[in-house]
């Protein structure tokens, strides 16, 4: 891609994602994403109704009458962004590729992000770790996962949550917000989510196209996978063929929304015929 060309795409997810940030999603952020606890502020005198257990019984002894602690929330969180790069984010069929709506979601919700003080940082993951962006603040570190998002050619086709997951455990030492944005295509991830979500908040946004959730009556096709390389010929002109491919969306569509609820794990599916910012406030809504 030309530097012309990419400098216009981020300018127009820029323009776009920041001011579904600033315009719609500020305040539903900022009450879903809660900071790590509330810390020490300041004392005064005791009032009555406050909390006799945030007595300073020290501040009290010196001015002998009763003051008490005011906390506040501390804020700042780090959020991680863990971005399925495998092969199958490359497929589309209504509006946009998987690619494409995963790159908007992780656009908004990093502007959201910075719009509360909180760091953003990247994991991207295929059957390995890609590459990671540390966590930082700023709209030059922004625009810098954005353009990454845009650009980035993975090693790897196939996709292996497991690891990614291993690795936020593992080398995010401080406890984050991780948003894992995949097709979720994958199987036996569900112990190392639960360990994840242990240590991590972790929300699972799953990104599909509708042509994904039943064949077409065309005939004889020949399909690609898209992370094996693989070919095989398909007879979607027989109902039974049909039937069962959508059996089999039906049937992994449920076991992975049932593994997230047994993790614990809030989650929104998104196809990329639909509005995703309606689905993203349905999610941030769920969690006030």
């Amino acid at each position: 891609m030309e530097a012309t060309e990419l400098l216009k795409r981020v300018r127009q997810i820029e323009i776009k994602t920041r001011g579904l940030s600033n315009n719609i999603f500020a305040g539903e952020y900022h009450s879903a994403f809660k900071g790590r606890g509330m810390m020490f502020s300041e004392v005064r005198e005791y009032q009555y109704g406050d909390d006799i257990r945030n007595i300073d019984w020290n501040v009290t002894a010196r001015f002998d009458k009763p003051y008490v602690k005011v906390f506040e929330e501390e804020r700042e969180l780090t959020v991680m962004l863990m971005i399925d790069v495998s092969g199958s984010r490359e497929f589309g069929t209504s509006f946009k590729y998987k690619k494409n709506v995963i790159t908007e979601i992780a656009a908004v919700l990093a502007f959201s992000a910075i719009q509360n003080n909180d760091k953003i940082g990247v994991v991207f993951f295929s059957d390995c770790i890609e590459k990671f962006i540390p966590p930082k603040k700023g709209r030059k570190h922004i625009l810098h996962i954005i353009r990454e998002l845009i650009t980035f050619t993975p090693e790897h086709r196939n996709t292996n949550i497991s690891e990614a997951l291993k690795y936020l455990t593992n080398a995010i030492k401080k406890r984050s917000t991780a948003f894992i944005i995949s097709d979720f295509i994958d199987d036996d991830f569900e112990d190392a989510m639960k360990i994840a979500n242990q240590k991590h908040d972790v929300v699972a946004l799953k990104v599909f196209d509708k042509r994904e959730t039943e064949l077409p009556p065309i005939g004889l096709i020949k399909l690609k996978d898209a992370e094996t390389g693989e070919f095989q010929w398909v007879d979607t002109g027989s109902r039974a063929v049909r039937e069962a491919y959508r059996s089999w969306w039906l049937n992994n569509d449920k076991s992975t929304k049932t593994l997230f609820s047994k993790c614990g794990v809030d989650n929104v599916s998104v196809g990329t015929h639909e509005d995703y910012v309606k689905a993203l406030i349905a999610l941030f809504k769920k969690r006030i």
